[in-house]
Parts: structure tokens; C-alpha cells; sequence
């Protein structure tokens, strides 16, 4: 099997381009160690010769996913599709979860709000922004339309843990984290909530809800936060295509390469 493999725009892994660089390697030499043939291309240098059988892609710009939605017609396996990546926008996010009924943020709240890109994943730490009150949160939206990005999720500031999450869709793998208690963090929001205090909560209904919009969006590699109340209940606040998988770097790679193996599998059933 032929397998080609794309590196993301630095522009869309701010502070984790490293990161993001080595889980995709890793799932090249995972992919290796299967016996088969890898090669490794930036998105930004795609041309029309480039091909394989199977195409695993970081890419976000909106060139890279009609790239993809080419191949698709030609029968490629791509992961994560042109479909989930014309769905990765935070606003189509934000609306599905809801539509679904899939535990979201409220928009209205007692504790700030936070004012959030929607037209694409956060490029720098302007992109996602805390306001402590509604005076404040519409200086922050002028601030952004300013900026000519008219797009602009809000969100009420929800309290509790705040958890990240990585998993694959269909393959069983799962992972939990809290930032606050290894330090790893991208813009230091996740300090907002404080020391995670590790309220008990539904792991399973958390993965549960998660692959479900995983199957809703067309996402199936992804990653994400949601806020654990102290009742239990929790928030997801954040949804993306392919995170780094920083805390979890090899035992997501398998998990990668299982997916595209049973994608594969499908196709020929």
C-alpha cells in the first residue's frame, strides 16, 4: 500500500508545530513498520502528480480539502475526509453539537464568556478570548470585526475541570487529560478554571457523545475540551480535526492506522 501523508500549514498549529509534525510521523512509521511505502508532503506544496492509496492529512486550507475531495472521487482513503474537514469550522461545530443535542456551553451565564474564531481553528491567541461581562464581550466582538473576522462563536464561561480529550472514531481509543496537572498547555486559557479538582464524571458518555459527533461531522481522527461541573455534568467547548496527541502520541498512531485499516476493509466488503 502507498501511503501519502500531509504535514498542516504552519499558520494552523500555533505553538505545536513540532507537535503536530510528530504525530504525523508517527503514524508514517507506524504505517512503515506495516510494510508499506510512505511518503510526506506540506500542504502548502500539493500538486495535482501527488497521489496514493491511502492520504492521511493535517491540512486545513480550503485548497487541501477540495485536493481531497478529488481523490475521494477517485476511490483514495482519505482520513480525515474533505467531508469532516468542511465540517472542522468552530461555528459548524458549535451549531451541530447543538442541533444534536450534544452537550455544549450555555450561551448565557453569570462568570464571563468567551469569545471564540468561528470561520477555522484558533491561529494565535487572539483568536480566543475571555470577556469577564457582557460590557466587556462586546468590546472583544468589535475587537474581532476589526480584525475582519465577522464570524465569532460565544459562549458563557462554564466552571469546573477542564478536561481535554483525544480520541478515533471506531476503533475504541479514548484519553483523558487535565492540563492543569502536567502543565501542557497552548495559550494558558486552560488556567482560567484553576486546579482541576477531578470531579467524578461519565467517561463513557463523554466518549459516547464525542464519537457521535465524530460520526456527525466526518471527523474521525479528533481531539477536544469540555468542562466537568461539580455535579458531574460536563460542557464540550471544543471539538478539532487531528490534534497533536501530544500525551498519547504512539498508542494514537495504532489507533490511526487501525482506522484506516478497517476503512479500507469497508470499501472492499
Amino acid at each position: 500500500m502507498k501511503a501519502l501523508l500531509i504535514y498542516r500549514a504552519a499558520r494552523f498549529s500555533p505553538n505545536s508545530v513540532d507537535k503536530d509534525k510528530k504525530i504525523l510521523e508517527a503514524v508514517g512509521d507506524e504505517l512503515c513498520n506495516k510494510g508499506h511505502n510512505v511518503t510526506y508532503v506540506a500542504e502548502e506544496n500539493i500538486s495535482d502528480e501527488d497521489d496514493a492509496d491511502v492520504i492521511l492529512s493535517m491540512g486545513r486550507l480550503p485548497e487541501t480539502i477540495e485536493w481531497l475531495a478529488w481523490k475521494e472521487k477517485k476511490a483514495r482513503v482519505t482520513l480525515n475526509s474533505s467531508k469532516g474537514m468542511g465540517n472542522a469550522s468552530r461555528s459548524t461545530i458549535e451549531r451541530l453539537m447543538r442541533e444534536n443535542d450534544i452537550p455544549a456551553a450555555p450561551l448565557e451565564g453569570d462568570d464571563g464568556y468567551w469569545l471564540k474564531r468561528g470561520d477555522s481553528a484558533a491561529q494565535q491567541k487572539a483568536d480566543v478570548v475571555y470577556a469577564k461581562d457582557g460590557e466587556e464581550r462586546e468590546r472583544v466582538l468589535a475587537d474581532f470585526k476589526a480584525r475582519g473576522i465577522s464570524d465569532v462563536v460565544v459562549t458563557a464561561h462554564v466552571v469546573g475541570d477542564l478536561v481535554k480529550f483525544y480520541g478515533v472514531r471506531g476503533t475504541g481509543f479514548f484519553k483523558c487529560f487535565y492540563p492543569t496537572d502536567d502543565g501542557e498547555n497552548k495559550f494558558d486559557d486552560e488556567k482560567r478554571n484553576g486546579a482541576a479538582r477531578h470531579y467524578n464524571f461519565d467517561i463513557q458518555r463523554l466518549m459516547e457523545n464525542t464519537e457521535r459527533l465524530a460520526a456527525i461531522t466526518g471527523l474521525d481522527v479528533y481531539g477536544g475540551d469540555c468542562i466537568v461541573r461539580s455535579d458531574g455534568s460536563f460542557a464540550i467547548i471544543d471539538f478539532n480535526d487531528w490534534p497533536s496527541f501530544s500525551r498519547c502520541r504512539e498508542e494514537a498512531a495504532k489507533a490511526i492506522v487501525l482506522r484506516v485499516e478497517r476503512i479500507q476493509l469497508e470499501k472492499t466488503c
